[in-house]
């Protein structure tokens, strides 16, 4: 057996490391929020409902919201509730970009609940799309085993319809232990109608967000150390409670006494209102007018410029507002500006300061003001003030910031060659969401102008699966790109070649082979890595095993600038999974699953830089673990990730993750869960126009129907199974030639069920001599044993012995168990007569015996025996009317398309539903369920 290859370490471009795409920040609650006097009457109430599916905090700008919310999650924490964070603003207001920041403030408090989510968020951006990322979030976050409490600040900053359907989705479907806070200055986005009817949902607004008259002197007190009851109470009233009325009031009422002591006047003349008006403090349009008469006005004209330049940024710190101000960036004088600003509560709030800086924000109020006073300046002026925030953000990492400042600059160029510098490291993270999120701040002429640029956005829509977009860049791309650009070209090339491979095209990429080849000198490391994993895909899909092994192994590394020149961390273990996927094609399920496990184990601690590793390595690991007769470990290895798997992996790991569902659950005797996978499996195929995993569904499914006496329905299966082989009746030495092989062994099996032992017998032979041309050991193994079979029954004793012992010797070698047990019903006959043949080898008798304890160990396949079990059991969860109808239809043995259809919801949504229904059933799947059901119909209903 070849060395196992060693792992290779490759370095990230310097950019990788340094660019900080998503603002940390937003997803902290301010610091100073917390010095805010306790509300103890609103932090009860919001305590006494903490486990309700939502919570909605509605009120002006000032009313207190955030500081509420600071107190509650204070509150939470002891308790044991996981609380993450998420201050909105506009630049959020699009649908990807939110759903990063939604997944990354969940991940900073439970990583583990967005694992599944990260990797579906980037497969799309449509509403189904959208809606698998939000079912994938859910399911997790019901396994984690705490209560989590999502808090999203300023809701109102999101208009987007697309966003408030998602939000919707992430309400109807949060499991118990998610809790969602909604704080705006609007109603919530979100129809609660059904919540409040359960009792599900707490509503505050301004008037219960009004401070009390003791909250409110409380406050005072601890803004001006003291104060007497009249006097607070006279400023409550025109407050009227308002929180950020009576702070304002607060810091005015400060001045005045410091003013007062200055000038040697007597304290006690400071007590008077003067020309505070209620009106100027309870209307949150009127506070900008005050905000101009009793803040601003009392800044230096420093300090008010600084603030003013300091608005066009979200957040800001003490080096930028340097640079904004024309001075060096470590002036020492700054930070304490800041501070002393921050200080004296003129509404600037520090957001972080866990790093090296201290980043503040202002309060959205003031920041509307004072965009206002930046808005009345000159164009030339405005763009100076972006122009510096973008290239300070930018030598800072902070990508995100430094485009959208870089285009309000009027520097689109400038943006979209950062976006194009960038594209390779966040690529080698993993993140092409982020990447098309800049890209989509460009201008759109910028875009166009840049091949690069173009080719990454390509690279998107074939990560998202969007093969029609995809081959319409291609298209323009090859006309656009100029003849001297090879390196472009290559890229292309490999894209053309990667849609080859997600279309199960061998015969596409075999006519670009002599371009992958040409590798242009300076070509990167995704683009060589690229390149091999191809060829080997390529080579193996021609029984060309040892080949495709050869390009892993024995590619040269070459360095440059350092930087190994192999691939990136995921594509090098994405080529060794592959690896291990030569060896299972070929049979040697043992080697290959000592590399999926190493592979397996790598990847996950690459984190989401190694995605497309992480699920085919668990895709081909769990056919190898069904193969070792290891079901129920294969079926909790993938059926819990096959959504996943489903829409991340390549055709070759889909269709085995599927063909291995469907095994295990006809093995365990769960009949209709076995067809639905296949149903699954030919829907997969269907949409992505995929004949060869559809025949590979098709043949299953004709080999269980007759197992299960549907002979009507087997027959159809074969006949579809016949059509697609007739349209690929030339696919020779290419994937597609594997449905010749598929539709044969499908029609062997008829002929055996059919008892035309001939035909059966005319037709094995020369499919084994075509499948040893393409080098599949196991297969040939199986086909060994179905061809004892046909000689058993045929009377051919000799004969039959003859075919078994080659089976046995053959598996033996491999390491084979499933692959002999499954070949024919009438295994089970041959392996005893072998297990007692005195004559044959005592190793080959051994290994007999135990294929035979194996199958005799299996549940025999037979409608499941749960109705009994479940029908002395107690009262079960009460069936929402939409889980009754789902559950209606499946005892009708609709598959999820059909129920999908009848409902009008999509599959996605059906199979929450019936993972909802399994659940509160206590059942393990739909035979189980359909098995209740008919033991027990009042208490399904």
């Amino acid at each position: 057996m070849p060395t196992k290859p060693q792992p290779r370490k490759t370095e990230r471009p310097p950019e990788a490391s340094t660019l900080k795409p998503l603002v940390t920040t937003k997803m902290i609650p301010p610091r100073s929020a917390g010095r805010i006097v306790a509300r103890e009457a609103l932090l009860t109430r919001l305590m006494e409902a903490r486990r309700r599916r939502c919570l909605v905090l509605q009120g002006p700008a000032g009313a207190g919201k955030t500081t509420t919310l600071v107190a509650w999650r204070q509150a939470l924490l002891p308790l044991g509730f996981d609380v993450a964070w998420l201050t909105l603003t506009r630049e959020d207001n699009e649908l990807t970009r939110l759903l990063d920041y939604l997944l990354a403030s969940l991940a900073q408090i439970a990583p583990g609940v967005t694992q599944e989510a990260a990797d579906f968020a980037g497969r799309g951006v449509d509403s189904e799309a959208v809606e698998r990322t939000l079912i994938a979030l859910v399911r997790s976050i019901a396994a984690h085993p705490r209560d989590l409490v999502l808090v999203l600040d300023d809701v109102h900053n999101l208009t987007d319809p697309r966003i408030h359907e998602a939000l919707q989705w992430l309400l109807d479907y949060a499991p118990v232990n998610l809790h969602l806070m909604l704080a705006s200055r609007s109603a919530a986005p979100v129809s609660l109608e059904r919540l409040r009817a359960e009792g599900q949902v707490l509503e505050l607004d301004v008037r219960d967000l009004r401070f009390s008259p003791a909250e409110s002197e409380r406050f005072l007190q601890s803004q001006l150390g003291s104060i007497d009851h009249r006097d607070a109470m006279l400023l409550h009233e025109l407050s009227d409670g308002w929180a950020a009325g009576l702070q304002l009031l607060a810091i005015n009422w400060k001045k005045r006494r410091q003013e007062l002591a200055a000038a040697g006047t007597s304290p006690a003349d400071a007590q008077a209102p003067g020309d505070f008006v209620r009106s100027h403090v309870q209307d949150p349009q009127a506070f900008a007018a005050y905000f101009e008469k009793e803040v601003l006005s009392r800044l230096s004209p420093l300090e008010l410029d600084l603030l003013i330049s300091a608005s066009a940024c979200s957040r800001f710190c003490a080096p930028l507002c340097a640079v904004l101000f024309g001075r060096a960036e470590n002036d020492p004088t700054m930070a304490p500006l800041l501070a002393r600003l921050e200080a004296e509560n003129l509404f600037i709030v520090p957001i972080d300061g866990t790093g090296r800086e201290t980043w503040y924000r202002l309060h959205p109020l003031l920041r509307e003001t004072l965009r206002e006073r930046l808005a009345a300046r000159s164009e030339e002026a405005q763009q100076r003030v972006h122009r510096i925030a973008w290239q300070w953000f930018r030598d800072h990492g902070h990508i995100d910031e430094a485009v959208r400042q870089a285009v309000a600059a009027g520097e689109g160029a400038a943006a979209a060659a950062l976006v194009e510098k960038s594209a390779n490291g966040l690529a080698v993270r993993g993140e092409l969401r982020k990447l098309l999120g800049l890209v989509r701040q460009l201008p759109p002429a910028q875009v166009q102008a840049r091949v690069g640029l173009r080719l990454w956005l390509a690279r998107i829509d074939l990560f998202a699966r969007d093969f029609a977009a995809v081959s319409a860049h291609i298209a323009t791309l090859r006309k656009d790109i100029p003849s001297d650009d090879a390196i472009s070209h290559f890229s292309l090339t490999l894209m053309e070649a990667s849609l080859a491979l997600q279309r199960d095209d061998t015969d596409a990429a075999a006519a670009l082979l002599p371009r992958l080849l040409a590798v242009p000198e300076g070509a990167d490391a995704m683009a060589i890595g690229g390149r091999d994993n191809l060829l080997s895909w390529f080579c193996m899909h021609r029984g060309e095993y040892e080949r495709a092994r050869r390009i892993q192994h024995d590619n040269p590394i070459r360095l440059v600038n350092g930087v190994p020149l192999r691939g990136t961390p995921s594509g090098t273990l994405q080529g060794r999974a592959l690896i291990g996927l030569s060896y299972a094609m070929e049979g040697r399920m043992t080697q290959a699953e000592r590399i999926y496990r190493d592979v397996l184990r790598e990847a996950n601690e690459g984190g989401s830089t190694c995605v497309d590793p992480t699920y085919l390595s668990t895709a081909l690991l769990g056919e190898v673990l069904y193969e070792h007769d290891e079901i129920d470990e294969a079926l909790q290895l993938l059926e819990v990730r096959a959504d996943a798997l489903e829409r991340v992996s390549i055709p070759d790991s889909v269709l085995r993750v599927h063909r291995t569902l469907a095994a295990s659950h006809w093995a365990a005797g769960r009949r209709m869960e076995c067809m639905a996978w296949l149903e699954r499996l030919e829907d997969y195929s269907t949409t992505l126009g995929l004949d060869r995993l559809l025949a590979y569904s098709l043949a299953l499914q004709m080999q269980y129907r007759l197992q299960m006496g549907d002979v009507a329905e087997a027959e159809i299966a074969l006949t579809r199974a016949g059509e697609i082989d007739a349209r690929h009746a030339n696919a020779a030495q290419s994937a597609l030639g594997e449905i010749a092989v598929i539709t044969e062994r499908a029609r062997i099996k008829w002929a055996m069920a059919r008892g035309d032992l001939d035909d059966a017998s005319r037709r094995i032979e020369p499919l084994i001599a075509n499948i040893e041309l393409r080098g599949r050991q196991r297969l040939i193994a199986q086909l060994n044993l179905m061809q004892a079979t046909i000689e058993r029954r045929r009377g051919r004793v000799e004969a039959a012995r003859e075919c078994t012992v080659a089976a046995l010797r053959r598996g033996h070698r491999l390491g084979l168990v499933r692959s002999l047990l499954d070949a024919d019903p009438g295994v089970l006959g041959l392996l005893a007569e072998a297990a007692k043949d005195g004559q044959l080898d005592p190793v080959l008798g051994f290994y007999a015996e135990r294929l035979g304890a194996a199958k005799s160990g299996a549940l025999v396949a037979s409608e499941p025996a749960v109705a009994q079990g479940h029908a002395g059991k107690g009262s079960v969860e009460p069936l929402s009317e939409r889980e009754r109808d789902v559950l209606g239809l499946l005892v009708q043995a609709m598959p999820n398309k059909k129920i999908a259809l009848a409902l009008g919801l999509s599959i996605d949504t059906v199979k929450w539903h019936l993972k909802n229904i399994y659940g509160k059933l206590g059942v393990a799947g739909r035979d189980e369920a359909v098995a209740w059901m008919r033991a027990e119909p009042k208490a399904g209903a």
